[in-house]
C-alpha cells in the first residue's frame, strides 16, 4: 500500500519515528488518513529506545495539559498490558518525596495512596504508592512499528532538512530535538539522561526518587533487566556513557534497592530527552500548508504519547 493511493482522508506525513511520531501515525491511519512516517534513524536508535519508560509525567509542562494527555495514555497503556506482545506490564511501585509537597500527578492515577513505612527505602521520609504501566521499549517499539505497518502506515527512511521537501496535504512534526530547527523554533534543548541496565535479581516494584540529593534516581525492573538511572543534564549533547556518572548513579540506586548490589551490568546507554519549556502541540501554516507540531515532551514521551496523538488527529481534521 502507498500513502498516495486513492481513498478518503488526507495525505499526512509524520516527520519523526520515535514513540510520539509512531503513535501519531498509527492513530492518524486509524482515523482514515493516508499516512507516511519519515524517520532519520531506525527505531532502535531513537531516543525512545533508551527510555526507562515508566508512566510518569517527568519534565513536561504545562501541568493541566500534561495531566490530560497523560490520563489518555494511562488508559491506553493499561489496556495494552493485556497483550503480552506489547511489552507493557502493570507494576506497583513507590514515588519518593522528600519535601512537604505530595506527588503533583498522583490524583491522575486511580488507587494511588501514601506509602507505608515498610514500603519506603531506607532514609526516605514519605512516598506515594501506585500501579502504573512499565513499558519495555525493546519490545514495545517493534510492536508499535508492526501495528503501524499492519494498519497501512508507510515507513520512509529519510533525514528531513526542510519541511518543503516532505510530501502531503498536512505535515505532523514529531521529531523530538530535530523538530524546532525545521520551523524556526529555538526553544528546545537536550536533557541528557544516562542509564545502566543490570541483571534483574527478581524485583517486583519500581522506585522513582526525583528529589534525591545526588540527582534524579530510579529503579525500573523489566524481568530480564533493571533500568537504573539516572541523570538530567540540560544542554549536554554527548551520547557516550560516562564511567564516573555510572558509578555515582549505581551508588544511589543500590542505596535505594540493596538487592541490586553485585548485579552484573548488562548494557548501558545515554539518550537526549527533547526538552522545552512546554510541550508544543499546535497547528500552523508553513509555505501554504498545515503543519501540526507535536514535540518537546521532555522525559515523558511514552507517558504523553497516546493523549498527544489524539490531539494531533483532531488538529489534522478531515
Amino acid at each position: 500500500m502507498n500513502a498516495d493511493d486513492g481513498g478518503p482522508g488526507l495525505r499526512v506525513t509524520v516527520v519523526g519515528g520515535g514513540v510520539v511520531g509512531l503513535t501519531c501515525a498509527l492513530q492518524l491511519r486509524r482515523a482514515g488518513h493516508r499516512t507516511e512516517v519519515w524517520s532519520a534513524d531506525p527505531v532502535e536508535r531513537t531516543t525512545s529506545a533508551v527510555a526507562a519508560a515508566i508512566w510518569s509525567p517527568y519534565r513536561a509542562a504545562p501541568a493541566d495539559d500534561v495531566l490530560r494527555w497523560g490520563a489518555v495514555s494511562l488508559a491506553a497503556l493499561t489496556a495494552l498490558a493485556d497483550d503480552p506482545a506489547s511489552g507493557v506490564v502493570l507494576m506497583p511501585g513507590t514515588v519518593v518525596h522528600r519535601g512537604a509537597e505530595p506527588v503533583w500527578w498522583a490524583s491522575a492515577v486511580p488507587g494511588s495512596r501514601p506509602a507505608t513505612a515498610d514500603e519506603l527505602p531506607v532514609g526516605a521520609p514519605a512516598g506515594t504508592r501506585c500501579v502504573v504501566p512499565v513499558v519495555d521499549m525493546g519490545r514495545y517499539l517493534p510492536w508499535l512499528v508492526e501495528q503501524c505497518r499492519s494498519a497501512g502506515v508507510v515507513p520512509r527512511s529519510a533525514r528531513v532538512d526542510r519541511l518543503a521537501d516532505v510530501p502531503g496535504d498536512v505535515v505532523v512534526l514529531a521529531a523530538g530535538l530535530a523538530s524546532g530547527p525545521l520551523v524556526g523554533d529555538d526553544s528546545g534543548f537536550p536533557v541528557q539522561g544516562q542509564v545502566v541496565r543490570l541483571a534483574d535479581p527478581g524485583l517486583t516494584d519500581w522506585i522513582l526518587d526525583e528529589e534525591n540529593a545526588g540527582g534524579v534516581t530510579y529503579v525500573v525492573p523489566r524481568g530480564h533487566d533493571v533500568v537504573c538511572g539516572g541523570t538530567a543534564v540540560e544542554g549536554a549533547h554527548g551520547t557516550e556513557p560516562d564511567p564516573t556518572v555510572e558509578r555515582d548513579l549505581l551508588g544511589r540506586t543500590i542505596a535505594l534497592v540493596p538487592a541490586l548490589r553485585g548485579a552484573p551490568v548488562l548494557t548501558r546507554a545515554v539518550g537526549l530527552r527533547p526538552g522545552r519549556p512546554t510541550v508544543r502541540l499546535d497547528r500552523t501554516e508553513l509555505d501554504g500548508r498545515p503543519v501540526v507540531a507535536c514535540y518537546g515532551h521532555g522525559g515523558a514521551g511514552v507517558t504523553l504519547s497516546w493523549g498527544c496523538a489524539a490531539d494531533v488527529v483532531a488538529l489534522v481534521g478531515s
